[in-house]
């Protein structure tokens, strides 16, 4: 790929991805598309590149619940990168994520239950069981349990998420305060308050902004 296409598909992203989160779905959607076939036409159709500008257009039409539309594209995009890093990558395990949670937005549980198991066990294999990308993936399989109201199998994986959570990245990191969350709704929608109130406590005592006003008194 030339530098000048590297510029300008760089370029179209970055003003798609503002769109995206503006919630201007239309004027985004020409952007992803451009960017995915500079992509093509530069490094061919099985490059990552072009697995990555897949992906992107997919989240879009997720986002606008356009699942037919997205699934496919997460669904090339996955076979792109597993003929391109082996099915055993962390980059695999990324897409099975994104393409299990499609179905997870869909109540697709039967589809998106076994997709979930396989990108864990890709990430606990290839980074280490105690990876903070194994806690992502935890608490991906968690949800959906909890969605079916399968609490018993939900709440070992978010306090294994937690724990993982906390060993690496301490205990006042924000995706530590996200896991004591998740864990704290789960012991809500099962009416366990008296469980869920130091969960929550505790996630809100490492807040930036509680930690400011803490400080500041």
């Amino acid at each position: 790929m030339a530098l000048s296409d590297v510029i300008l598909a760089a370029t179209l992203n970055n003003l798609a991805e503002r769109y995206k989160e503006e919630g201007r779905y239309a004027d985004a959607e020409p952007l992803y598309k451009r960017v995915l076939a500079i992509s093509e036409k530069a490094r061919g159709p099985d490059h990552l590149s072009v697995a990555l500008a897949l992906n992107d257009l997919a989240e879009l039409y997720k986002e606008e619940g356009r699942y037919a539309d997205a699934e496919p594209l997460y669904k090339r995009a996955l076979a792109t990168r597993k003929k391109a890093l082996g099915p055993d990558h962390p980059d695999v395990a990324q897409s099975l994520n994104n393409l299990a949670g499609l179905y997870l937005a869909q109540g697709r549980y039967a589809d998106a239950e076994p997709i979930y198991k396989r990108a864990l066990a890709i990430f606990e294999k290839a980074l280490s069981p105690d990876h903070p990308s194994v806690a992502s993936a935890l608490n991906n399989l968690a949800s959906l349990y909890k969605e079916e109201a399968r609490y018993a199998d939900t709440e070992p994986l978010y306090k294994r998420a937690l724990a993982i959570r906390e060993k690496a990245l301490g205990p006042d990191h924000p995706d530590v305060a996200q896991s004591l969350n998740n864990l704290a709704d789960l012991y809500t929608a099962q009416g366990r308050y008296a469980d869920a109130e130091p969960l929550y406590k505790r996630a809100l005592a490492s807040t930036p902004e509680q930690k400011g006003s803490t400080l500041s008194s």
